[in-house]
């Protein structure tokens, strides 16, 4: 099965992480905090002074943001752009962006939430395989707050492939058994992109979709917006996030996931439910999106497992 997406090369000990901030703006204090714990596993970060702007709640101006992306991917001694927080904003920089040079020097880019936004664009059209995981200025700015071998084993290019199991969070909603390419992020960012330039691509491999504080009624307004935008029509599988504070009340007589199953289980796909990867409590999962993975659910047993190297060692 050839992958759909080019690769960036391996992060390895030594390597420098540029820290960017497309989105929201951030506190030094936690900017310093993720610093330290990142140059402690062993890599060297860089960021520019103009990362502490702040415009309204934004990092600054969305010229100041996308300048500041595409310096990072131009510059030959990063090896790899983390993003210090989402919030809000990165959609500002998607027509400011030179995409060109992005895609002449693909990099390791993680992050999550608003950064959807950014890592759906980038792998458009043929273009690089992105990384829904912990930033700089959230994640890695508190103890357990990343999951280290998940980190290490798609970052790296070791040659085991990830098999993530319940010790993930991830349970069962529907059986089967598929394959595919791994794509997909925070759900809200996701429906805000239809009907605009940049809309997510038609999911034809395995969709994961989380979101944070959404209420179960507005979790089912935003998936039967993808349904009915034909979003879902061939997906072979999908995976949840662990969905977290997404309830209607403390006694609400109903869960989330029997909100969920009843949109997507006409689809007769496996389904999976509470991968901890994205808006979690604890050792945020890094996944790579573009590349092949196979999703297997049988009753409360799920496994996801990626079945190549995310990227060039």
């Amino acid at each position: 099965m050839k992958p759909s997406l080019a690769k960036p090369r391996a992060l390895r000990a030594g390597d420098t992480i540029a820290i960017v901030a497309p989105a929201s703006n951030i506190k030094r204090e936690d900017l310093e905090a993720g610093c330290d714990r990142l140059q402690k596993a062993g890599y060297r970060t860089i960021f520019l002074d103009s990362i502490l702007s702040h415009d309204l709640y934004f990092a600054g101006s969305a010229e100041r943001r996308a300048r500041e992306l595409e310096t990072m991917f131009a510059r030959e001694d990063v090896q790899a752009i983390l993003c210090a927080r989402g919030g809000y904003g990165s959609n500002y920089l998607l027509p400011l962006l030179n995409f060109e040079v992005i895609r002449k020097n693909p990099k390791i880019f993680v992050g999550y939430s608003d950064l959807t936004s950014l890592m759906t664009r980038f792998s458009r059209n043929r273009g690089f395989v992105t990384f829904h995981g912990p930033m700089a200025a959230k994640d890695w700015a508190h103890d357990n707050g990343v999951d280290m071998p998940s980190w290490n084993a798609v970052l790296s290019g070791a040659t085991d492939t990830l098999n993530l199991q319940a010790d993930s969070g991830i349970s069962g909603l529907c059986d089967g058994e598929c394959e595919g390419i791994l794509s997909g992020g925070c759900l809200s960012i996701l429906v805000a992109s239809l009907g605009t330039s940049y809309e997510m691509e038609n999911p034809n491999g395995i969709l994961f979709l989380e979101d944070v504080a959404a209420k179960p009624f507005q979790i089912d307004r935003m998936l039967m917006q993808l349904k009915l935008a034909g979003k879902l029509d061939h997906v072979r599988g999908i995976v949840l996030g662990e969905m977290r504070d997404c309830v209607q009340t403390a006694n609400q007589g109903y869960t989330l996931q029997e909100v969920i199953a009843r949109i997507v289980s006409p689809l007769r796909v496996p389904v999976a439910f509470g991968l901890r990867s994205g808006h979690v409590g604890e050792r945020n999962i890094t996944l790579p999106m573009g590349v092949n993975a196979r999703l297997a659910v049988q009753g409360s047993d799920v496994t996801l497992t990626l079945l190549e190297p995310a990227v060039i060692a």
